[in-house]
């Protein structure tokens, strides 16, 4: 089992001997900046291993100290991504899976996150981080999303809570395309995408979200966060109760086809003149929330009436009562 927190390993040592190197050579965070043409607080940044060396940093700086060398081999080893060394071992693991599953309570997961969505989560962490740092890390998990494209496709699923779904995270609009895309996804032929429903009295994940591997080789891990802390595992009996957890909550959760309790309906002219459209009692007197549903024999439309060339979404009528008595609540 392995434990991390946000700093790399790799990048702690490479940043200590950088600092070594550095006050060997008597100069100041912001002389070697000067020399090696970076800031002081790049260079104070490498040093405590917040930060991967970009570009020329580790030639230059190694020139500049003089030290022959022992900082471009000491490079080698940090990657020049914002993962974090402990997560490096899972991202590696993922980019190679035959399958991957995951369960998911409060935001949608890294994989099916749009950039402008995962740019809101990643500014939202604590403590907080430069831009460099948010950029860095929304590049990062935009492309382990290269997953879901590879030509050896791997079978991929989810089991979502409708919270998950249903906060709207970076506003109206970046909710909007993040549930657009969402949907695009779970039309692939390789990926399921099932929804917990709110009115379920329990279930089998209770304890928190999760993601399970399994390799080419068939070797299975479990992938566990709880706020700072995390855990990558292949132990047993661990695993095997993980994936028979999954599997159960895999049978409770709603629908495995996405688009029986969400789906977009492209036709919204045809929508608008063969349906029979309603005020909703969740919009406000004075038309600052417009939103209207129609209501069919298996399906309930929602839609924007400030705004009829806007997506508008379907769902079952179990999942619309679901989702009122969610937000009633």
């Amino acid at each position: 089992m392995h434990l991390g927190n946000e700093t790399s390993g790799n990048a702690v040592m490479f940043g200590r001997l950088l600092r070594h190197f550095r006050e060997r050579a008597g100069l100041s965070q912001e002389a070697l900046g000067g020399r090696i043409r970076f800031s002081k607080s790049q260079v104070a940044m490498v040093e405590r291993g917040n930060r991967p060396q970009r570009g020329p940093f580790v030639e230059r700086a190694d020139a500049a100290l003089g030290a022959q060398g022992a900082l471009i081999a000491a490079g080698a080893d940090v990657s020049g991504s914002y993962l974090a060394d402990w997560f490096e071992d899972f991202a590696k693991l993922e980019r190679l899976a035959a399958a991957r599953h995951e369960y998911e309570t409060h935001v949608v997961p890294g994989l099916l996150q749009t950039e402008a969505y995962a740019r809101t989560v990643l500014q939202g962490g604590y403590p907080p981080v430069s831009d460099d740092v948010v950029e860095g890390r929304v590049a990062d998990r935009l492309a382990r999303q290269s997953l879901i494209t590879r030509k050896d496709v791997p079978d991929l699923s989810f089991v979502l809570e409708l919270s998950a779904l249903a906060r709207p995270i970076g506003g109206r609009a970046v909710h909007r395309e993040q549930i657009a895309h969402i949907l695009e996804v779970s039309q692939l032929r390789h990926v399921t995408l099932q929804v917990m429903s709110p009115r379920r009295e329990t279930h089998s994940g209770l304890s928190g979200p999760f993601v399970l591997l399994e390799t080419r080789e068939r070797r299975r891990l479990a992938y566990l966060e709880v706020q700072d802390h995390r855990a990558l595992t292949d132990q047993e009996p661990t695993v095997s109760n993980m994936f028979g957890k999954y599997g159960n909550m895999r049978a409770q959760a709603l629908s495995s086809r996405p688009r029986e309790f969400l789906r977009r309906d492209r036709e919204v002219g045809r929508m608008s003149t063969e349906h029979h459209w309603f005020k909703s009692s969740y919009s406000g007197e004075n038309s600052g929330n417009c939103v209207e549903v129609a209501t069919c024999p298996h399906t309930v439309h929602i839609r924007d009436s400030k705004d009829l060339t806007l997506t508008a979404l379907a769902v079952s009528p179990d999942t619309w009562t679901s989702f009122v008595e969610f937000a009633a609540s």
